[in-house]
């Protein structure tokens, strides 16, 4: 086995090699494509707008009637009597109103 060899030195240098090698995989396989994807997610909510149509985690889709610096304002439903403040993070999917 490549790590029993006689020299201690040589060994512990391979397993330092090993655990680097399996910290860069870990970043380009798990960490990198999650800051890309909360990106994405920060650049969509900072394009919100009002009258825009989204989609909620809870699965409802609403209109944006109001944007506050976290919150947005979303209305729900045809009869304009359903208003929900919620988290800027609970909006998965923004369609822009048509002008």
């Amino acid at each position: 086995m490549i790590l029993l060899s006689s020299n201690g030195a040589g060994s512990i240098l391979l397993l330092v090699g090993y655990i680097a090698i399996f910290a860069a995989i870990m970043y380009f396989a798990a960490i990198r494509p999650q800051k890309k994807q909360q990106k994405k997610q920060q650049e969509m909510i900072n394009s919100m707008e009002k009258g825009d149509s989204v989609l909620t985690t809870s699965g409802f889709y609403g209109v944006v009637i109001d944007i506050t610096d976290d919150t947005v304002i979303v209305e729900f439903g045809s009869n304009k009597n359903c208003r929900i403040p919620m988290q800027k993070s609970a909006i998965v999917q923004i369609e822009k109103a048509e002008a």
